[in-house]
């Protein structure tokens, strides 16, 4: 199972990477930030019109015309997940995974087997994957090859 849930995992970061990555012309504008249009406003009861703008100030790169919620929340809401945080987020995931690393440590008492149990975390102990990369997980349970094993149980 150890091998299984680190490919599956680091695979599920690749994808991440690779649609942040498709999301902007170039890394430097990677960073987004929702504005009101300087255009003016619409004759609309919900306010102005909001668009996103990379960090090169290059251009929308949307305008936001949400149909139920408020265009303001829904522009800060993309902005906020804009592909350099999703980068950073990745980055901060891999060294989690990274940190949390199986040990083969444990007998299983039947026959010389053993368990793999976290290196971090070998002070509760934690079989692999512990607590920590099954919450990291947990995000990516909807996509294909999550197995309902690896979802976190309470402590």
């Amino acid at each position: 199972m150890t091998a299984e849930f680190v490919e599956w995992l680091d695979a599920q970061l690749a994808e991440d990477k690779r649609i942040a990555l498709g999301a902007t012309w170039c890394e430097d504008a990677g960073t987004w930030r929702a504005e009101p249009s300087p255009y003016g406003t619409p004759a609309r009861p919900t306010g102005p019109r909001w668009y996103i703008e990379d960090a090169m100030d290059d251009g929308v790169i949307t305008t936001v015309d949400p149909q139920a919620s408020p265009d303001e929340d829904v522009a800060q809401h993309i902005a906020e997940w804009d592909p350099a945080r999703v980068l950073r987020e990745i980055d901060a995931k891999r060294q989690l995974l990274d940190l949390h690393r199986p040990m083969r440590r444990r007998s299983t008492g039947s026959g010389g087997g053993a368990i793999e149990d976290c290196q971090i975390c070998d002070h509760f102990p934690a079989q692999f994957p512990c607590l920590t990369l099954r919450l990291l997980a947990l995000p990516y349970a909807d996509r294909p090859g999550y197995r309902e094993e690896w979802r976190p149980s309470a402590p």
